[in-house]
C-alpha cells in the first residue's frame, strides 16, 4: 500500500520516512514539500544519505493516481486546504497538524489564528487518540491525528475520567517537553545558547491544545470543566512528561488506580503502567511509540498525582499516526511499529 508524505523534511515528516521504510505493508509512494522541491531528501538530512527519494510538489491529482494513503506533515493552516480535496479524491488522510481536531469553528480560530476547514470534512474526522477511539478509527477516511501534549495528557487521565473517580473540577496540567516539539524553523527561543542549561514556560494559558484536551475529556465526563495547563520547555531533544493533579471524589488508594490502570490498559500494547511507587521518566521511551505512566494517591489531600511520558515525535506524531493508519487499513496496530526505547 504506497503512502504520500506531505512535509516530509520536518521533524515529524523525516520520522514517517523512517517509520515506512521498515514498514511490512506500507511503502512510501511520494514525499512532498513546499521548501525544496527536487532536491533528494537526503540532501540536509545525511542520516538517510541511503535513500534516494527526490522532494515533489504538492500536486493532489498526481498523489490520488499513485498512493492510496497520505500523511499530512504540514503547519497548521494547510491541511484544512488539502484535506477536502483528498476527501474529494478518494484517498485517506491522517492529518498531524491541528486543522481537524477542534469540532467548533470559533475555538479553532481563537486558538490557531487561522480559518477553520469546511464542516464536511471536520464532521468525517475521527480524533485518532488510537487506545480509545480504535472502532471508529477502522472505519475513518479521514484522521486528526492528537497533538503530542494532549496524547500523553489524555491517555494518562482517560481511566479516571471513564470511571468517574474525580468530579474534574479541578484539574492541573504540568507539561515539559524537549526542544523538537517547536519543529525545525530556526528562531531565537530555539537557539542552543537559549536552551541549554535552561528551562522556561511559554504560551501561559494560551496554549492551542488546551481546548483539544478539554474537548475530549467533556466527551467522557461531561461535567468536566475547564484546565489549567502550563507548558515548559526543557533542555532535550525529545520527550515528553506530563504531570497531573487532580482530586479524587470518593476514598481511592494507590493500589486501587493501579490496578483500575492496569486493568483499562490490558489489550494496548503500547501503554505500560509502572509498578506502584516508580515513576516514569522520558529516556525510557525514547525513540518508541510507547506512553509510560505511573501514579499515586495522595491520602492526606485526596489529590491524585499522574505522570505520563512519551517521544513527541513519535507516540506525540508519526509513530501514532502510523499506529492510525495500522488500524484504519485493517492491519495489527504493531506493524512496523514494534522498535524498543533507546538507550541511554
Amino acid at each position: 500500500m504506497k503512502a504520500a508524505i506531505i512535509g516530509a523534511t520536518g521533524y515529524s515528516g523525516l520520522e514517517l520516512v523512517r517509520l515506512l521504510q521498515h514498514h511490512p505493508i506500507f511503502t512510501i509512494g511520494s514525499l512532498h514539500t513546499s521548501s525544496s522541491p527536487g532536491k533528494s531528501i537526503n540532501e540536509g538530512n545525511p542520516h538517510l544519505t541511503n535513500i534516494e527519494y527526490i522532494l515533489e510538489d504538492i500536486n493532489p491529482d498526481k498523489i490520488a493516481k499513485e498512493c492510496e494513503l497520505v500523511f499530512l506533515a504540514t503547519p497548521s493552516g494547510v491541511s484544512s486546504q488539502l484535506t477536502p480535496i483528498f476527501m474529494d479524491l478518494g484517498v485517506k488522510v491522517i492529518d498531524l497538524s491541528g486543522d481537524l481536531r477542534l469540532k467548533d469553528w470559533d475555538e479553532y480560530s481563537k486558538w490557531y489564528k487561522k480559518t477553520s476547514a469546511p464542516n464536511s470534512v471536520l464532521e468525517k474526522a475521527i480524533y485518532g487518540l488510537t487506545e480509545w477511539n480504535k472502532e471508529k478509527i477502522a472505519n475513518a477516511k479521514i484522521i486528526a491525528n492528537p497533538g503530542c501534549y494532549p496524547t500523553a495528557s489524555l491517555l494518562g487521565l482517560a481511566p479516571l475520567f471513564q470511571e468517574g473517580w474525580t468530579d474534574a473540577t479541578d484539574l492541573i496540567i504540568d507539561a515539559k517537553s524537549g526542544a523538537s516539539g517547536a519543529g525545525r524553523t530556526a528562531s531565537t527561543a530555539s537557539l542552543y545558547s537559549e536552551i541549554n542549561e535552561n528551562m522556561k514556560i511559554y504560551k501561559v494559558h494560551e496554549h492551542q491544545h488546551i481546548p483539544e484536551i478539554e474537548q475530549q475529556l467533556t466527551e467522557w465526563l461531561p461535567s468536566a470543566t475547564t484546565i489549567d495547563f502550563s507548558t515548559h520547555l526543557v533542555p532535550m531533544t525529545r520527550g515528553i512528561m506530563s504531570t497531573m493533579y487532580i482530586k479524587a471524589n470518593q476514598t481511592i488508594s494507590t493500589k486501587m488506580l493501579l490496578e483500575l490502570y492496569q486493568e483499562t490498559y490490558m489489550k494496548c500494547p503500547f501503554i505500560r503502567i509502572a509498578r506502584e511507587n516508580t515513576f516514569p521518566c522520558t529516556k525510557q521511551v525514547y525513540g518508541s511509540n510507547y506512553c509510560d505512566i505511573g501514579m499515586a494517591v495522595n491520602e492526606r489531600t485526596d489529590r491524585i498525582t499522574i505522570v505520563s511520558v512519551i517521544d513527541n515525535l513519535l507516540k506525540g506524531a508519526a509513530g501514532q499516526a502510523v499506529q492510525n493508519a495500522n488500524v484504519m487499513c485493517g492491519l495489527n496496530e504493531m506493524e512496523g511499529l514494534q522498535q524498543m526505547p533507546l538507550f541511554p
